[in-house]
């Protein structure tokens, strides 16, 4: 058998595994052993295996993924997303789809702290929901605004999954974190207007709230979320100006975030210090099992000879290079729906990545770019996994069905949001190619 067959045989073996529901990291790191054995043999195999495990430990830049972690799980367990949206809600509750807006705004700076995606909209669920609906919001946009806004989680900085993309493309860690900022605020703003806009055609949609707030109050409502926010942009200013060092840029975020959890908590008992530790290094544990196995499986579809073959045949068609950009959006959406972020990276990369440098894409641009596609695979059926989780956390007050029926609009936004990166592809790259 060729080694072209052994990679297409490898790589079907890989989806007929996720599809029976076998846990991605096994697969991947299961199909990658086994094809290298059956390319360069048992002995060369492990020498291999042995190199990538050893990589991706040691690495430096792999010790920024459990600093940001840490910086989002305390801001999570510190209650600091109540804070964000009880001072956006006091600012602009008094606006027709007020609270929907408060809420997108809230999480996207809460989202910035986290850097979860899943996090952000399970806070907010929790919440934001309950007030929307007590209010007189229909269902459907309150869940579906909830579900959407936790995908600006990924985007503005500080981001593990970009650090992930970064990690497997080999791609500079501190331009990448810096490229989503601009694409994440514009995110969040054209989010705002898709809710302003729903509730313009149709006032039913969001009741107009009547409750007012002094100048007083809103001063007030900023006293923990405003340092919130000024440690975010201290991390990005940070990065810009090479101040520090992405790792760095972590460390600094979690001994913040820790600093302003403990002022709010006045200790550490509201912080439950041992719980966050424990759940940073069992998520920091799936993310690296997933990405050494993903490195595995990188290195026995180059071997195999694949990646070049697909790269070869996309970059040798005789059409517009954003043809085979929407081609690669395609899958991106279609398979966002089965599956999570880092694992989707993680298979698609070897392929994709080398396809667009060779069709003269930055590196940078497509990673945000591919970060933003993997999100509003999210939030789509099947499985949309923000959406379970928004109803999941309901306790009942929605509906999955709900949720999928009012996020329409928002997909459409994000399309256009995806359409406004390509034409514009300065929206990412403007402040990495300024960074000191």
């Amino acid at each position: 058998m060729s080694n072209i067959a052994i990679g297409l045989l490898g790589t079907l073996c890989l989806f007929a595994g996720i599809l029976l529901g076998i846990n991605v990291m096994v697969v991947l790191g299961l199909v990658g052993a086994l094809g290298l054995a059956a390319l360069v043999g048992f002995n060369a195999s492990t020498a291999i295996l042995s190199t990538v495990f050893f990589d991706t430990t040691h690495s430096f830049h792999f010790s920024v993924i459990p600093l940001f972690l840490l910086m989002g799980f305390f801001a999570m367990r510190a209650g600091l997303g109540e804070d964000l949206f009880e001072a956006a809600s006091k600012w602009l509750g008094g606006l027709r789809g007020g609270l929907a807006i408060s809420t997108t705004l809230g999480a996207a700076a809460f989202g910035a702290a986290s850097g979860s995606s899943v996090g952000t909209a399970t806070v907010f669920t929790k919440l934001a929901l309950p007030q929307m609906l007590n209010r007189g919001y229909d269902k459907r946009l309150a869940s579906a605004s909830i579900a959407i806004a936790g995908t600006l989680a990924v985007m503005i900085p500080p981001s593990a999954l970009v650090v992930v993309y970064g990690i497997l493309t080999d791609s500079s860690i501190g331009a990448l974190l810096i490229a989503g900022f601009i694409p994440g605020i514009l995110f969040a703003l054209i989010l705002c207007l898709s809710i302003w806009l729903q509730v313009r055609m149709n006032p039913e949609l969001a009741p107009m709230d009547t409750q007012t707030y002094s100048l007083r109050e809103k001063v007030l409502a900023l006293r923990m979320a405003g340092p919130l926010v000024l440690i975010i942009v201290a991390i990005v200013s940070g990065l810009y100006l090479g101040i520090f060092t992405p790792t760095e840029a972590g460390g600094v975020g979690a001994m913040l975030t820790l600093v302003l959890a403990l002022i709010r908590h006045r200790g550490f008992k509201g912080i439950a210090l041992k719980e966050t530790l424990m759940e940073t290094m069992r998520t920091t544990a799936m993310i690296f099992a997933i990405l050494m196995c993903a490195l595995v499986f990188s290195k026995f579809l180059a071997l195999s000879g694949v990646t070049n073959v697909v790269g070869g045949f996309l970059t040798g068609l005789e059409v517009n290079r954003w043809i085979i950009v929407a081609f690669v959006a395609v899958i991106y959406l279609a398979l966002g729906m089965l599956m999570d972020a880092p694992a989707l990276l993680a298979i698609t990369l070897p392929i994709t990545h080398p396809v667009m440098m060779n069709l003269g894409f930055d590196p940078v641009w497509f990673g945000i770019f591919v970060v933003l596609l993997v999100e509003i695979g999210a939030v789509t059926p099947p499985v949309g996994i923000n959406c379970f989780v928004v109803q999941s956390a309901s306790e009942g007050r929605v509906q999955l069905e709900e949720v999928f029926r009012g996020l329409l609009p928002f997909v459409i936004a994000g399309l256009a949001m995806l359409v406004l990166l390509c034409i514009f592809p300065q929206i990412a790259l403007f402040l990495p190619e300024r960074m000191q």
